[in-house]
Order: C-alpha cells, then sequence, then structure tokens
C-alpha cells in the first residue's frame, strides 16, 4: 500500500490549548475557532489527497515538516543562511503543536485511529513559500 502525501499552503499554525468555561455550575470545554478553522483545512487536503481510498488500518509513520516564512526585515546573509537550512526557526508555534494540529485533522481520514501512528519526524524550516507537509507511509 503506498503512502500518502500533501502540503497545506500558508503560515503554519499550532494546534491551540482548550479553553473551559463554567456554564450553570458545569464545566466544559471548547477548542478555540482558529484551531478548528486550520484542523478544517488540514482535513480538506488530506481528504483530497486519500482521492477515496480507505484510511489505513496498519500501524504507519508520520512526518510533518514546517516551512516559515523568513522575516522581510532580515539582512540578505542572514535570509541566505535561513534559506540554505544554516538558521532555523526556533519560534512559535511550537514543533509539537504543529504535529498536534496534523494528526488531529486526519484522524479518521489518513488513518483509522491516531493510535496506529508508531514513529513520527517532524521538522521546523524557513523558505519563501510557508506551508505545512504531511506524509503517512505504512510502517
Amino acid at each position: 500500500m503506498d503512502g500518502v502525501a500533501f502540503t497545506l499552503p500558508g503560515h503554519p499554525q499550532g494546534k491551540g490549548r482548550a479553553r473551559a468555561f463554567l456554564r450553570g455550575g458545569h464545566i466544559g470545554h471548547y477548542t478555540p475557532e482558529k484551531t478548528r478553522s486550520y484542523e478544517g483545512m488540514i482535513r480538506v487536503a488530506a481528504m483530497d489527497a486519500m482521492a477515496g481510498r480507505p484510511p489505513f488500518t496498519v500501524p504507519v509513520t508520520m512526518e510533518v515538516s514546517a516551512f516559515f516564512a523568513v522575516p522581510a526585515s532580515w539582512p540578505k546573509k542572514r535570509r541566505d543562511d535561513a534559506l540554505a537550512g544554516r538558521v532555523r526557526p526556533g519560534k512559535k508555534p511550537d514543533l509539537s503543536n504543529v504535529q498536534k494540529a496534523a494528526e488531529d485533522a486526519i484522524n479518521g481520514v489518513v488513518f483509522l485511529d491516531d493510535a496506529l501512528i508508531v514513529s513520527s519526524y517532524a521538522m521546523k524550516r524557513y523558505s519563501d513559500m510557508p506551508r505545512v507537509e504531511v506524509l503517512v507511509m505504512p510502517a
């Protein structure tokens, strides 16, 4: 069985922390709208990439690559170093949150359950085209 790969153009976003509220003496939780919207876009990209195939039911490996825009204020030398991979983006969002947003968004679309992920790789880099790339393959 072949793997599935897709790209979500735009600035990488991390999964937002669940918010709690109190209503009528009961505590409830909700996912912030920005996170729900971003995960929806990831889900649509994954559905397009799956092209009607059923989700994986076997253990999988998942790779997430987050590419950030180089700050416009940087001098040419630092910009060139960033694009060559010699300078990496040590800034928000956290890489683990970017990966978690992707995992949760494609759960049930690319794999039956995210418990099937047995290995993963994630990275942050700079690029002229900000985006998130996801690759899922049978392990």
